[in-house]
């Protein structure tokens, strides 16, 4: 078979396309496949008409290698003049609109993507840091004008840091797909106004819950557009685990220093007692923690009115939940331990949405999940100086998108 030949049926090169030449440069490394267009009436890309040629541009396409031969599509590719359309290029089979990679090739890159970082990628496979950041970022345009516009029934919201100073994007996911269904910069309550007015007030009101932390921007855009807000705001219990963690740290703080200037070095070395879990302390750990925990210490005080609401989370009435809840608060509230009076008055102010998540068994820890993960994603990035960027790996690993160029899907 003459290399024409094969290169003509490997590729699936089809009429009017033809292998006019096939030419190797062993310097280089290189195979180039030359391709020309014999149809004198090409159809115009977007209508289909045939259309009379105008002219014709060179064109250069990476494709897969051949005997570890970089591969090289070259065709003079026709523009034709339509009378509705004006003059357009005609589209090539072996690549997309835009594209320096043939669709097999592109479909290569992406996959890499899934498995290592830009950086590893433009190594592994010989290009430029810019090229496979272009194809991640089309592999993102493309996914996202192929995925329908519902709105989830159950929504996470979350906020991520994008650099270590305080700037962060908002990502909204899916809670049953655990998908990222949207990203945004900043925190502030423009950013969900603006991903729920893409929805009308039918959609909106379908929305069962929405998972999020206790911060007021998204609570006020969630109130103003989804329907019957008050009863499917949750607030799950790793947030206010969260705080209350904090409060008991920040009491450990303040007694230690006590502690040290009166002689009493007990609370030394004691942080990750007070915040792990129990259970999930060895044996050793326990034996140092127990007589902490048992002790007149605030710090031990602090701890049990954390380890109690820890407990208030198997309720399935509603009822009985925040009858619980309560007693819960008048013992924080008398505990004279400032920060967790503070946690106490945030539980009461927010008490509406925690009973919501406990009836409802609603858990941000799918949001979560996403975090960490775009966290790992920054970390094997080494940072992101560019929000878009950012963005963009977001999408490709986590939104659920169909990635892949059309006739090359994985």
């Amino acid at each position: 078979m003459r290399d024409k030949d094969l290169y003509q049926r490997i590729l699936g090169i089809e009429a009017p396309w033809t292998v006019t030449d096939v030419d190797l440069d062993t310097p280089r490394g290189e195979v180039r496949v030359h391709l020309a267009h014999g149809d004198p009436r090409p159809p115009c890309p977007q209508c289909g008409k045939p259309c009379p040629g105008y002219d014709s541009r060179p064109r250069r396409w990476r494709h897969l290698d051949t005997c570890q031969l970089r591969t090289i599509l070259v065709a003079e590719v026709p523009r034709v003049e339509c009378s509705e359309h004006g003059i357009v290029q005609v589209r090539v089979p072996w690549g997309e609109p835009g594209s320096r990679f043939t669709a097999l090739y592109e479909a290569l890159i992406i996959d890499w993507l899934r498995e290592a970082s830009v950086s590893a990628v433009s190594r592994q496979l010989r290009l430029s840091w810019e090229e496979v950041d272009t194809v991640m970022a089309r592999a993102v345009r493309r996914g996202l004008s192929r995925r329908q516009s519902a709105l989830p029934a159950h929504l996470g919201v979350d906020e991520t840091s994008f650099q270590r100073r305080h700037e962060y994007v908002t990502v909204v996911s899916d809670q049953d797909q655990g998908i990222v269904v949207h990203v945004a910069d900043g925190r502030g309550r423009e950013v969900l106004d603006t991903f729920f007015a893409s929805f009308n007030e039918e959609e909106l009101s379908a929305v069962a819950s929405v998972a999020m932390d206790m911060w007021a921007p998204y609570i006020a855009s969630t109130q103003q557009h989804v329907g019957g807000a008050e009863m499917k705001i949750c607030f799950d219990k790793f947030h206010v685990a969260q705080h209350l963690s904090e409060a008991v740290d920040k009491v450990r703080r303040q007694e230690h220093r006590v502690l040290l200037a009166e002689g009493d070095d007990r609370l030394k070395g004691s942080k990750y007692l007070w915040l792990q879990n129990p259970g999930n302390l060895s044996a050793e750990r326990w034996d140092r923690f127990a007589p902490l925990r048992a002790s007149s210490l605030k710090t031990a005080r602090a701890w049990a009115i954390k380890e109690f609401a820890m407990q208030l989370w198997g309720f399935r009435r509603r009822a009985w939940a925040k009858k619980a809840w309560q007693r819960w608060y008048a013992w924080a509230i008398r505990s004279r331990l400032e920060p967790i009076k503070k946690v106490a008055r945030m539980v009461r102010r927010h008490l509406s949405g925690i009973l919501n998540a406990i009836v409802r068994g609603i858990t941000n820890a799918r949001a979560e999940g996403i975090n960490a993960k775009i966290q790992w994603i920054k970390y094997t990035a080494r940072g992101f100086r560019n929000r878009q960027r950012f963005r963009n790996a977001i999408y490709f690993h986590l939104g659920g998108l169909d990635l892949y160029p059309a006739g090359s899907h994985r």
